[in-house]
């Protein structure tokens, strides 16, 4: 349904060094740079920052989160580790999230704009 998404950044490099190394441990690397924005995916862009100048941190009450679909709970797990170890901050540690009608094992960080990320697999039953 979705193509591809995009997330505003104040510091493109900073942001660049964060993404590349938390975005590829779901196996997804850097396949466009441009002057103002870096784009990753798989075989196309499907990640996108933007320099936005002047862009203040985005507001943890904001609501939004993007998801990201990782293979197993190893990669979730390193999705999280990259990103602390990036600049980012943890918003919800790696495990299991019980739901009403599926089990999903997920981890949520915040890039260092302040960006919600999450990561998530699905369990069997």
């Amino acid at each position: 349904m979705i193509d591809h998404i995009s997330v505003g950044v104040s510091d493109l490099e900073r942001a660049a060094s964060f993404y590349e190394a938390t975005l590829a441990a779901l196996g997804l690397t850097r396949v466009v740079t441009r002057p103002r924005t870096v784009g990753f995916g798989k075989a196309y862009p499907e990640f996108w920052i933007n320099l936005r100048d002047g862009m203040p941190r985005v507001a943890s009450s904001s609501g939004v989160h993007i998801c990201l679909r990782a293979k197993t709970t190893s990669e979730v797990d390193a999705f999280h580790a990259a990103a602390l170890a990036t600049g980012g901050a943890s918003d919800g540690a790696p495990g299991i999230r019980p739901h009403d009608r599926v089990r999903y094992y997920a981890a949520f960080v915040t890039d260092p704009d302040g960006n919600r990320i999450e990561a998530v697999t699905f369990l069997e039953e």
